[in-house]
């Protein structure tokens, strides 16, 4: 039987984003956030991001503020984010 969550995003107006399917949040603020999801790492860029609600049982997370930019890094392991978190502090 398949486990895995149901990975979900959906944008309102660039404004709002809801995600469903994340394990963790590595990191944010409030232009960037990295976030480690069931299909691989997020990277969600743009200004005055904010946290709005967080659903660690539930998998879910919404984030408010004015959306550039989102990317998969990988679908898989830790080698990659210590790589791209090690570009992102250059």
């Amino acid at each position: 039987m398949d486990t895995t969550r149901q990975h979900t995003i959906e944008i309102t107006n660039r404004k709002m984003i809801i995600i469903t399917g994340i394990k963790t949040i590595d990191s944010f603020d409030s232009k960037e956030f990295l976030i480690d999801t069931d299909l691989g790492y997020l990277h969600i860029t743009g200004n005055n991001l904010t946290l709005d609600r967080l659903d660690t049982n539930g998998g879910e997370i919404v984030i408010k503020g004015d959306v550039n930019s989102l990317s998969y890094v990988s679908a898989s392991g830790k080698a990659t984010k210590e790589g791209f978190l090690k570009r992102l502090l250059k």
